[in-house]
């Protein structure tokens, strides 16, 4: 997937609950990703958030399942103008890692990276206060692969490529270190309701 400014689709309904420049999807969830889908099964898969933290820890997948459930049910939008109303995404909070890691006080944005080696960089109050969760079911189901299961990054208040798929951690900083599309002209926030798709924008 190229960056281009160039976005093309459906026309925009007149919905108020779209973002400028956004269409619904209705029932179609399109496929995409900077990587090839990895074959990563739940046994193989891990969690691990570090950096400006007391205590480092890694979950696998009982651990993180053993933390208390947390479900998602809202709107998701990507930057490439679709937008899906009303899904749901379970799994447990963000809140509930940081809370076992304790952040320190200097910490001010992390950056996730996936089990592919993708990246995104997000402000540490964007995935705090029960506004970010790490999901592993869909609609009630397991997450599929090509939508970043077994589990992913779910930030629904910003554009869909901060939501990280196959999540393979969080390394918090106190600095804002751009990711890879980020570093390939993508805003550094990505608010659909700011249209912050392009650094500049």
């Amino acid at each position: 997937m190229n960056v281009t400014r160039a976005f093309t689709g459906r026309p925009r309904v007149d919905n108020a609950g779209l973002p400028p420049g956004q269409y619904d999807a209705g029932d179609d969830w399109p496929v995409l990703s900077a990587e090839v889908t990895p074959d990563l099964a739940p046994a193989d898969w891990t969690f691990r958030v570090d950096g400006l933290v007391a205590e480092p820890r890694t979950w696998d997948w009982a651990q993180a399942h053993a933390l208390p459930g947390s479900a998602y049910e809202g709107d998701i939008h990507c930057v490439t103008s679709w937008s899906k109303f009303g899904v749901r995404f379970g799994g447990a909070s963000l809140d509930a890692f940081l809370d076992a890691v304790r952040p320190d006080t200097s910490a001010t944005h992390v950056v996730a990276y996936s089990h592919t080696g993708y990246t995104t960089n997000l402000p540490l109050a964007d995935i705090t206060g029960g506004r970010a969760w790490i999901a592993w079911e869909y609609e009630g189901k397991p997450l599929p692969a090509e939508h970043g299961g077994p589990a992913r990054l779910i930030v629904p208040h910003l554009y869909f490529w901060k939501s990280a798929k196959w999540i393979a951690g969080l390394r918090l900083l106190d600095h804002d270190e751009p990711g890879f599309w980020e570093q390939n002209g993508y805003h550094a926030r990505g608010n659909p309701w700011e249209e912050q798709r392009y650094s500049g924008d």
